[in-house]
């Protein structure tokens, strides 16, 4: 299939392997504030990649990973008043939960950072033999003048763009510890009331982005088929996870393809837990059915930043309920048959050409409309079976 490369920044060619499964990593959750429309777009997004690849007749090793620790955490249980890993706990429950409403795919792993930090150990101390990385007080940082490819994705256009989006986005441009300021952490003394871990450097924490470095490696090997998750981790979260990965292990590409989604926007500005502008999932699903939710975030090009409305959204319902009277017409007796073969061919064509699933959701209404005005004139039964087919590619409940 093509597939948009943001580090290329163009479409190319993804294999599908036929003998082995194709890796894909997605940068998960941070449990607070879990689980919003945003979360939910970038998960359908994998979830209906890895059902077309399932189509293909490939297979899709998946690990997607919980950053539950994080300053973000840390800082809402303190605000809270509560133990950082029993807000953890209850965020994740409620995640599993509302993936399982919305009938994502289950992932093959699903590690958790505070589950995983031995395993950082390692390659941290890896990194700082190669000469990538450096100790300092304790913390141990990565020297981003290493690797002068640091941060090529995002195409920010020099240094100084890179350090003021960097800033926007957790890094401490002031840390005294540092070689250079927009050098990120690899490891670091915790603070005061934040849990610790035995290190080689001193009792402290994990830095973010070694974090999905360790699981992915662990779980998936060190070179990965697909890598994904939201496009606000285009910088610095991937750029780094590329130069530690690759500081370590020496092999490259780390990852084959960088696959990120849009972002969800409400009433004009993006949706975020900082801004405190979420819709919840677990509220959704009570106002309307997980199939309308699906249709709607379907619809837009995934790789645009969207606005969701609640009306759109609530008017999927009517689309999801063609569906099922499509699906459960009564085909006429002794009529000729209904062929829409054409439209499932285009639907597969326009997943085939970087996973166009708006383009995708237009066939499938066309189906739909088809098979409705028909059922009384023309036998469907065939017409159904694709219409079927590539519903079940998109992930409706109501197809399976």
């Amino acid at each position: 299939m093509q597939l948009y490369d943001t580090l290329r920044g163009h479409k190319a060619t993804l294999a599908i392997p036929s003998d082995r499964p194709l890796t894909l990593y997605v940068c998960g959750v941070t449990p607070y504030d879990t689980t919003h429309i945003g979360h939910a777009h970038t998960f359908l997004i994998f979830d209906i990649f890895i059902r077309y690849v399932r189509s293909q007749g490939g297979s899709v090793l998946y690990c997607q990973n919980v950053t539950d620790v994080d300053d973000p955490l840390f800082e809402r249980a303190n605000r809270d008043n509560i133990a950082w890993d029993a807000l953890a706990k209850r965020e994740v429950d409620q995640f599993i939960k509302d993936c399982r409403a919305m009938n994502f795919i289950t992932p093959d792993f699903f590690p958790k950072v505070s589950e995983e930090i031995t395993g950082m150990i390692p390659i941290i101390e890896g990194l700082i033999r190669n000469g990538k990385a450096y100790v300092s007080n304790g913390n141990v940082f990565f020297d981003v003048s290493s690797e002068p490819t640091y941060g090529e994705m995002a195409r920010l256009g020099g240094y100084e763009q890179m350090l003021k989006t960097a800033n926007e986005r957790g890094n401490n441009p002031n840390d005294p510890n540092k070689h250079n300021p927009l050098d990120f952490v690899l490891w670091q003394v915790s603070r005061p009331g934040e849990p610790t871990w035995p290190s080689p450097w001193g009792p402290g924490r994990p830095g973010w982005h070694i974090e999905c470095t360790a699981m992915s490696t662990r779980y998936l090997g060190e070179q990965l088929d697909v890598h994904g998750g939201g496009r606000d981790l285009i910088f610095p979260h991937h750029p780094s996870e590329i130069v530690q990965t690759e500081g370590y292990t020496n092999k490259r590409p780390f990852s084959q393809f960088w696959v990120h989604g849009g972002l969800t926007w409400l009433d004009g500005s993006k949706m975020s837990k900082s801004l405190g502008n979420l819709v919840f999932v677990r509220d959704a699903v009570i106002q309307q059915s997980p199939d309308s939710i699906r249709w709607y975030l379907a619809s837009f090009p995934y790789r645009e930043d969207f606005n969701y409305i609640r009306a759109d959204a609530a008017a999927a319902e009517h689309d999801v309920a063609r569906l099922v009277a499509a699906l459960g017409a009564t085909s006429a007796v002794a009529a000729p048959a209904l062929d829409v073969s054409a439209e499932r061919a285009a639907f597969f064509a326009a997943l085939d050409d970087d996973l166009q699933m708006h383009v995708g959701i237009q066939h499938i209404k066309s189906m739909i409309d088809q098979i409705l005005a028909a059922q009384t004139t023309h036998a469907i039964t065939s017409a159904q079976a694709d219409l079927r087919a590539c519903a079940q590619v998109i992930g409706f409940i109501a197809a399976e």
